[in-house]
């Protein structure tokens, strides 16, 4: 389905939608456009079950601390931390939730805006059917999603920096380019979206690296 082109990407009122004619599939995290492709070694099929991907090929993604609480900042910006629940991972565009991890459940939902966001990290389904691509992955479970959440971190070019442990101003304006509910350099969202403050993804992502870094410890978070 084409898109209705417009000069920003942001989400467009469903009224104004239906009075031009068109309705188009939005979200609240933006296809990764013409950032150059990046090929990585498939990921087996077989080890997405688990929460760190074990695999003896070249470019995957492992889940460390930094990585962890890199990853439940983005659920908590998006809405779909629940409290670090699973259900998480099932969540549709508008609050409603799906079934099966078989695919992306691509179900487009009407609720003042069109958008066929899934998933923990709101992936349209053209954003996670490039990263399923470039990742080789299979299915829609929550180890793939977190794998293709942090390829469109890479790509973005703020895994480096997350890695030290450290949510800086330049990652927070990369990744809002990527995801709507993080704020850009200049303030507010890059697609007309509300927003979490810096301060508010700075204190999460605190709380969530020091809990990570504690279970890594062995000590009690």
């Amino acid at each position: 389905m084409p898109f209705w082109r417009h000069p920003s990407p942001s989400l467009q009122p469903l009224s104004l939608l239906l009075l031009l004619g068109t309705l188009p599939l939005l979200c609240s995290a933006a296809t990764p456009g013409q950032l150059p492709a990046k090929r990585i070694q498939p990921l087996p099929a077989s080890n997405l079950g688990s929460g760190r991907v074990e695999t003896k090929g070249p470019g995957l993604y492992e889940l460390t601390a930094e990585r962890r609480a890199a990853l439940e900042t983005i659920r908590y910006a998006e809405g779909t931390w629940k409290g670090g629940s699973s259900i998480g991972y099932r969540i549709l565009y508008g609050g409603g939730t799906f079934n099966s991890f078989e695919r992306h459940p691509d179900t487009v939902v009407v609720k003042r805006y069109a958008s066929a966001a899934a998933g923990a990290y709101q992936f349209l389904p053209g954003t996670w059917e490039a990263a399923t691509r470039s990742l080789g992955l299979s299915g829609f479970g929550p180890a793939s999603q977190d794998q293709a959440a942090l390829h469109l971190i890479e790509r973005r070019g703020a895994l480096a920096e997350l890695d030290r442990g450290v949510l800086t101003d330049q990652a927070i304006n990369r990744l809002a380019q990527e995801w709507a509910s993080f704020p850009t350099a200049s303030g507010g969202s890059a697609y007309g979206q509300p927003s979490k403050s810096v301060e508010q993804l700075r204190a999460f992502h605190r709380e969530s690296l020091r809990r990570h870094q504690l279970r890594r410890e062995g000590a009690p978070a």
